[in-house]
């Protein structure tokens, strides 16, 4: 059953069992807000339960192009496509999203991104791999994200 991510009143239904759950909720209240003003897309997940084909498609990206593992247990997942791009998020239960930004007609438009609900230590499958950035949100506090450009064709 999909929820949607309301950024007016921020809810961290379904991300309850998170250590970080009210910065992990504006996290993904922030990602809402984003698709919604660039794309007038309604942003709305799932349990990681109902959503397992997108959480097998992010964890082979990520095994295939880098062998990583995620060792947090996924909450939620979405996949869409807004134009040309396939999207998919997948929250993970420390406060970590990843998302898959996969253009459809430029292979050069693809890459996986990390964020960091604020509060939440680098896992430690990322920490040696990956530098993150900071940057500030009404909605999450401080984000720290990572990215890397996709390679391959999935």
């Amino acid at each position: 059953m999909s929820q949607t991510v309301d950024f007016h009143t921020v809810s961290t239904a379904g991300l309850d069992s998170s250590p970080v759950a009210p910065a992990f909720a504006g996290l993904r209240a922030n990602e809402a807000r984003y698709f919604k003003n660039k794309y007038d897309h309604t942003f709305a997940v799932e349990p990681a339960s109902a959503a397992q084909s997108t959480v097998d498609w992010v964890h082979r990206i990520l095994e295939t192009e880098r062998k990583l593992v995620i060792a947090s247990r996924p909450l939620e997942a979405t996949m869409f496509q807004v134009e040309s791009l396939k999207i998919a998020y997948v929250f993970y239960e420390s406060g970590l999203s990843i998302n898959v930004m996969y253009a459809l007609d430029d292979p050069k438009r693809r890459a996986v991104g990390f964020k960091l609900s604020d509060g939440m230590e680098v896992p430690a499958e990322l920490a040696a791999r990956f530098k993150f950035a900071r940057q500030k949100s009404k909605l999450a506090g401080t984000i720290r994200g990572s990215y890397f450009i996709i390679k391959g064709e999935y």
